[in-house]
């Protein structure tokens, strides 16, 4: 089965690619041009990858992130699956940066994003082979000293200003996917 991912919940535009096990994954800054560049980066990405424009399923990263981001991301999803026939898995971004982290033995990942206002939206998750193995803390605003303290407790690694992994999003789908779905805001 192949396996398209978009996440547009921060300033990055990260896709993934799966097929018979075969990943790829690629992460463009664009800050704020999301809209104006996805269809064109997507296609792109499906050229320097040399597969076909088509997939049999599509993850998409439901935020939390930025109300356009996370919107233009969704509706491109969803467009292109009704496009090609074949449905939508949501899964949270907050997730989707936790499982860039892609090792063997079991580690602590505190993800979070700035919130603004002294605050963040943070997830902390037990992480193995880039699949979250236990939910610690669910995704959530908080202070970011309460939350930095609470990754502190859990002797988590702490990603911040990262972006979620295109080929995390696909690892994840299977188990944390969720066929009806929505949008999460910053």
């Amino acid at each position: 089965m192949s396996v398209l991912a978009i996440d547009t919940a921060t300033s990055f535009l990260c896709l993934g690619f799966e097929q018979g096990g075969n990943f790829f994954e690629k992460a463009i800054a664009l800050e704020r041009a999301h809209a104006e560049r996805i269809s064109l980066e997507v296609e792109l990405f499906f050229e320097e990858i040399q597969q076909p424009f088509k997939a049999e399923k599509i993850v998409v990263g439901i935020g939390p992130g930025s109300y356009t981001g996370v919107r233009v991301g969704a509706s491109y999803a969803l467009g292109l699956a009704r496009a090609w026939g074949v449905p939508t898995v949501g899964v949270g971004s907050l997730e989707g940066i936790a499982a860039s982290v892609n090792i063997p033995e079991a580690q602590n990942i505190a993800a979070c994003m700035d919130a603004r206002k002294g605050f963040v939206y943070g997830g902390i998750y037990q992480v193995a082979g880039g699949v979250i193995v236990r939910n610690l803390l669910d995704g959530t605003k908080l202070e970011r000293s309460i939350f930095e303290q609470k990754a502190l407790e859990q002797g988590a690694v702490l990603l911040e200003q990262a972006y979620p992994s295109g080929a995390g999003l696909i690892r994840l789908a299977e188990a944390l996917g969720k066929r009806e779905w929505e949008v999460a805001y910053l």
